[in-house]
């Protein structure tokens, strides 16, 4: 797995815009890729806000999204998800890490297209099991074995998190290699490398 890959697609738009830096950066990518860690460092060293989606979603409707999911079902979860990011992208440029299937919706992804720059942290499937093995808060790993669903989630997911803007392999190295990596990515954008 190359530790760094940059897709073409929108790069001249951002471009034309002003830059990376003229635009809100959204984190995409599975449970455990380190969206919320690396997220919060990146801003930091850019000097932005940082935004947790999952945490805006359970501040709007006033429970936890595993409490949205059995309550509600994931449907509605969704619908909710979309509104909170669309409302996210219309404020001041900020770091913003998505749960894992925000992007799968194209409608999500039409928006954050037109008014963000995407991010997909990849990782490998031994690290995303690893990392999400130390903790019991997500809902779609609730029903069986966490590797065998990741491997499925990675099959169905990992060639749409591929449209993403920037694609950078967050499964090595410490969490400032990654936060570097993703800069220099970003810096890449528009340009022949």
């Amino acid at each position: 797995m190359q530790n760094l890959e940059i897709s073409s697609e929108n790069n001249a738009k951002t471009a034309d815009n002003g830059g990376w830096r003229a635009r809100p950066l959204v984190l995409v990518g599975l449970m455990g890729a380190g969206k919320s860690t690396i997220g919060r460092r990146l801003a930091k060293q850019i000097g932005w806000r940082f935004v947790d989606s999952d945490e805006e979603i359970e501040a709007a409707a006033g429970c936890s999204i595993a409490d949205i999911f059995s309550i509600h079902g994931e449907p509605i979860f969704r619908d909710l998800e979309k509104r909170v990011i669309t409302r996210l992208l219309s404020e001041e440029p900020m770091v913003l890490a998505t749960g894992g299937g925000a992007w799968m919706q194209e409608g999500v992804r039409g928006i954050i297209k037109e008014k963000a720059t995407s991010v997909w942290l990849r990782a490998e499937l031994d690290v995303l099991t690893d990392r999400v093995s130390k903790r019991n808060h997500r809902p779609l790993l609730e029903t069986g074995d966490k590797r065998e669903i990741l491997d499925n989630l990675m099959s169905e997911r990992y060639p749409v998190y591929a449209l993403a803007d920037v694609i950078v392999d967050s499964s090595v190295g410490p969490h400032d290699q990654v936060v570097e990596r993703v800069i220099d990515a970003l810096d890449k954008m528009g340009k022949t490398v």
